[in-house]
Formats: structure tokens, sequence, C-alpha cells
């Protein structure tokens, strides 16, 4: 989560953010696992990494591929992310792939088009999932 991240450039413990915010070190370590954040909690955690709300609140993760951790991961991971450089496209085309194979499966009679799709999904999927694992994001 981008709190983790902002935490971890600063080089500060869920302590010392604690401290810093005025906020439980339990809170923090809620908002870092994901669970969601009262208004009041995201406005001290904004003002201490001075950033914005909606930067704490975006699912977004950018890809960065310079990194050595990029150039480490499999060539067929790198492959597929061609052209990609956040989660939310790669589950955008995962959720495009799966409507695909619906709409192929009750419009048309080729179940060999609605199988491609379906199968396209589901390893969409398990690369996020990969990437997931591998901290990509």
């Amino acid at each position: 989560m981008i709190v983790k991240k902002l935490r971890d450039k600063k080089q500060w413990s869920q302590e010392e953010l604690a401290q810093a915010c005025g906020l439980n070190v339990r809170t923090i370590q809620r908002v870092e696992s994901g669970q969601k954040a009262s208004l009041e909690t995201l406005k001290s955690l904004a003002a201490v990494f001075e950033v914005d709300i909606a930067t704490l609140t975006e699912e977004i993760t950018v890809i960065d591929k310079e990194s050595a951790k990029w150039k480490e991961l499999p060539w067929w991971f790198r492959a597929n992310m061609f052209g990609v450089y956040t989660r939310r496209h790669v589950l955008m085309i995962e959720f495009l792939l799966l409507a695909l194979g619906f709409v192929f499966l009750i419009f048309n009679d080729n179940a060999f088009s609605s199988a491609t799709f379906f199968l396209g999904a589901y390893i969409t999927g398990w690369i996020v999932r990969y990437g997931d694992g591998k901290e990509v994001w």
C-alpha cells in the first residue's frame, strides 16, 4: 500500500509514523494492510507525508521498469507487461477478456472463441497475482 511505501521512503517505523501523525500504531497497521481509514486519519497521514489525500487512496501503482528488481523478473512476465505501466490496466484487460468470454458464450455458437477469452482472462489474472507476489506494482 502507498502508506507503507511512503513510510519506508522516509525510513520510519510504524511507531515513528504514528507519533508524527498523532495516531495509534494499530491504526497505522490497519491502513497499511489495506483496510479503510477515516477521513481524519487520511488527513493526518497526508499532512505528515505532504501529499494529497487522493494520493493516499488511489489504487494505481506504477511499475518501475528501470529498477534492478524489474530486470530480475522472468522474460515472460516482462513481455506481458509491454506497454503496460499500472496494475489497473492489467485488471481492466482481465475484466475485458472475461466479459468477451461471456458475450461469446451467450451470443455466439462458437465455443472455441469463448473458451479462448476465458483462458486469456485466467492467464491475465495469474500474471496479476504473480506481479502482486513479486511486489512489482
